[in-house]
């Protein structure tokens, strides 16, 4: 019975390292192969990977209400179509420093054409028009790469710091609707949503983007491959939503909000747009169409400092016909 006992246990003992070597191997080559992706992705150097790559640039930050907001005092040289420099000022937005002047204020509402995406700060329209209508305060509410849906959250945020008695939105033809019918910009950070069946906004917290998770944790920075698994994870937590159109309903939302506060709405339009127009029109909002701006060929097509000047002289004439001389 001892000699039985004896034969066996070099039996279990052999058994016991087999299984460790085969676990050992296969730890191994998971280790390779894990290895192996890293380095091919690495190579790849997929856009979508990337750390910088999270639609917004550095001087914005997340915002669990609006998607992302300018960091106040924020700054960096920016490169487009040209190379400029960009300052927020200590509210966020790209624009002087705002001061109690007891002037009646002009707020525009945008994304990047009211931002100045390849404008240098001085050379924007809004820059012009301050210079040109000294009786008001001109100020400058655009943020780049907003929808419709967070300029009118934004405006409501800050409609008792500026009480302005003119507001003009401008809206992008080329992208409004698209911005405004997801909940994810282009593949980078998230956004508020507004649902026309439950008539309200929608996405809010605001999820976390993949690359904030790549920015703020230390494996994520330095492992692609960790980067390909938060980005999994993110996209089954938060789908990508196309939704119905609701254009029109935020820009009657942000005209009845300006009007009950007893402010003048406007509209100014990137170029002419017949669907854009026509409901316009059906509102009986006052608009004003920059068709002949020069734009620069790339990058999203933004304005010159020529497309500039030509634009603040369509709305100082604009402004005027509307009762809010020059």
């Amino acid at each position: 019975m001892a000699e039985l006992r004896g034969s066996v246990a070099p039996e279990r003992k052999e058994r016991a390292n087999g299984w460790v070597r085969a676990i050992g191997t296969q730890l191994l080559i998971l280790v390779i192969t894990l290895g192996v992706a890293e380095v091919i992705l690495r190579v790849i150097d997929l856009r979508y990977l990337r750390l910088d790559e999270s639609g917004t640039q550095p001087v914005y930050a997340h915002d669990a209400e609006l998607g992302w907001f300018p960091i106040p005092n924020s700054s960096q040289t920016y490169t487009g179509s040209r190379t400029v420099q960009v300052h927020h000022n200590s509210v966020g937005f790209r624009d002087i420093e705002p001061q109690q002047t007891g002037k009646p204020t002009i707020a525009f509402v945008g994304d990047s054409f009211v931002w100045g995406y390849d404008s240098a700060q001085g050379e924007r329209f809004t820059d012009l028009l301050r210079g040109a209508m000294v009786n008001h305060r001109v100020v400058n509410m655009g943020v780049n790469a907003y929808g419709t849906d967070q300029e009118y959250l934004m405006l409501q945020r800050f409609w008792e710091r500026f009480t302005p008695a003119v507001v003009v939105l401008m809206v992008c033809v080329d992208n409004d609707r698209i911005e405004n019918s997801t909940n994810l910009r282009y593949d980078g950070p998230y956004k508020p949503y507004f649902a026309l069946a439950a008539n309200t906004f929608a996405g809010q917290p605001v999820p976390w983007s993949r690359h904030l998770y790549f920015g703020h944790y230390w494996i994520a920075r330095h492992s692609w491959l960790v980067r390909v698994a938060i980005s999994a994870y993110v996209y089954w937590k938060h789908p990508p939503l196309r939704l119905p159109d609701p254009t029109e309903r935020l820009i009657r939302m942000m005209r009845d909000m300006v009007t009950a506060k007893g402010g003048k709405f406007l509209i100014g339009l990137e170029r002419s747009d017949a669907r854009d127009e026509a409901f316009f029109k059906a509102e009986k909002i006052p608009y004003i169409a920059f068709d002949g701006a020069e734009a620069y060929p790339t990058h999203g097509a933004h304005w010159t400092p020529k497309g500039n000047a030509f634009v603040a002289d369509r709305l100082k004439q604009f402004l005027a016909d509307n009762g809010i001389a020059p």
